[in-house]
């Protein structure tokens, strides 16, 4: 920072990015989770950097070089100019903060800013003149500006341009080995053009892929916001196609198929729409378009029509029951997945667990299985008892989640833990339909 005038302190981007460069300044990281910790050992490879985690467990685990989140191979922990701390007075180190915590939505679904306000109320009490702060959680247009600037100024006691804030949207995709940090085209702004430059500046060091510099922290916020709205409408329109074939008697995949053979159809299938992205950034745009006075229609009917398929499925698979002469009350089904995508450990916001607690009010015993899910945090965030081993003599399966695992299965080994006739329900469309015996039952979305 120099001054102007005697005044008012101006950043010096092409000193700032020197100072981080040689290791002179650090760059701190807030939030280790499934977004942040990557993040941050993608830049220590080229900076000086402080991770910091509230989660005193945690800090340990990546302190002996494993990944809570079990995305990582200790190997990605190696030769990394970093340390892990729970001691907040550490980030005063840095000079360049990322805040990288979780943006849920409450039970009311509505914008659950309280891990925002804590990192923000934490940087800000560690924040110097002339830091710059940039925030990695999908908010609402306007949050970064509106809602953390004012802490960081009240934690800190300085004004807003004494310290200056970016935004740089996480695009992190959990399980996808392909699509890493680096791998991944970064959107970066700044609240003033020299932030920008420092900003693009660090991400542009690491980031293989390429930067693009958004016109305002306003335009990448609400670019973040709208990349998973967008893929939510997009998927509640194919899941209100399945619950009208089904009561026609029409199998969507095969109209989906057909339909795909047409240049520019989108190739989008119907499925649960869980996980900390898809279903939760939604809300946080109908919370902000509400406030500015507009009802938004087709963001809202589609979360409406995605948060229905679980109660959908729940409800087709005890008709499937009927149908061949079972009483759900004395039904035993196998529910196979419970993470919110393939090959993750990742539970968070799953909606297997709603179908399962709909199968549970309608009197159904319901076996939870998952190789990658941890039963702790399963039994933890759900109340749900996963059992140890697959068992027999059930009177459905379903598959929720197309893990590796579950690929490698075939319908004789259904039939072989089946009670009677197969009565499969294969959410993610695995399965040939054309390998069933007369009589079997294979049901998808």
């Amino acid at each position: 920072m120099t001054t102007v005038n005697g005044t008012k302190p101006t950043l010096n981007p092409a000193q700032m990015l020197a100072d981080l460069r040689s290791g002179k300044k650090a760059i701190s990281v807030i939030g280790l989770g499934y977004v942040g910790l990557p993040l941050a050992l993608e830049l220590a490879k080229k900076f000086r950097v402080i991770g910091f985690d509230i989660s005193e467990p945690r800090v340990e685990m990546m302190k002996r070089g494993e990944d809570p989140s079990e995305e990582l191979e200790p190997e990605a922990f190696a030769h990394k100019n970093i340390v892990f701390t729970c001691d907040p007075a550490q980030i005063r180190e840095a000079a360049f903060h990322i805040v990288a915590v979780p943006t849920p939505v409450d039970e009311s679904r509505t914008p659950n800013l309280k891990p925002l306000i804590g990192a923000s109320t934490t940087v800000g009490r560690a924040l110097k003149a002339g830091d710059i702060v940039v925030y990695e959680s999908t908010v609402y247009p306007g949050c970064t500006e509106e809602d953390c600037v004012p802490i960081l100024e009240k934690e800190s006691g300085l004004a807003f341009g004494d310290f200056t804030v970016g935004y740089s949207p996480e695009r992190i995709n959990p399980g996808d080995k392909e699509h890493t940090v680096a791998n991944i085209l970064k959107i970066v702004s700044g609240s003033d053009p020299a932030t920008l430059k420092v900003v693009s500046g660090v991400y542009g060091d690491v980031i293989t892929a390429g930067i693009y510099e958004a016109k305002t922290i306003k335009v990448a916020e609400a670019a973040k916001v709208i990349e998973n709205s967008q893929r939510d409408v997009n998927i509640s329109f194919v899941n209100e196609l399945s619950m009208i074939f089904s009561r026609m008697g029409i199998d969507t995949q095969d109209v989906l198929e057909a339909a795909g053979t047409k240049w520019n159809f989108l190739p989008f299938r119907p499925g649960l729409v869980g996980g900390h992205c898809i279903s939760v950034d939604p809300y946080y745009l109908l919370h902000k378009s509400v406030k500015m006075g507009y009802d938004p229609l087709v963001i809202a009917s589609g979360r409406r029509i995605n948060d229905k398929m679980p109660a959908f499925i729940a409800k087709e698979l005890v008709q499937q029951l009927l149908k061949v002469g079972k009483n759900p009350k004395d039904s035993k089904v196998l529910m196979l997945g419970v993470t919110f995508k393939e090959n993750v450990a990742d539970i968070r916001n799953s909606k297997v667990v709603d179908v399962v607690r709909e199968l549970m009010d309608f009197g159904i015993n319901v076996h939870l299985v998952d190789p990658n899910a941890s039963p702790n945090e399963v039994a933890h965030e759900y109340g749900l008892t996963m059992v140890e081993e697959i068992g027999k003599d059930y009177d459905a399966v379903v598959v929720a989640v197309a893990h590796d695992d579950f690929k490698q299965k075939t319908l004789e080994d259904y039939r072989a833990i089946t009670k009677g006739t197969l009565l499969l329900f294969d959410l993610k469309a695995i399965y040939p339909r054309e390998a069933l015996l007369e009589g079997e039952v294979l049901w998808r979305l």
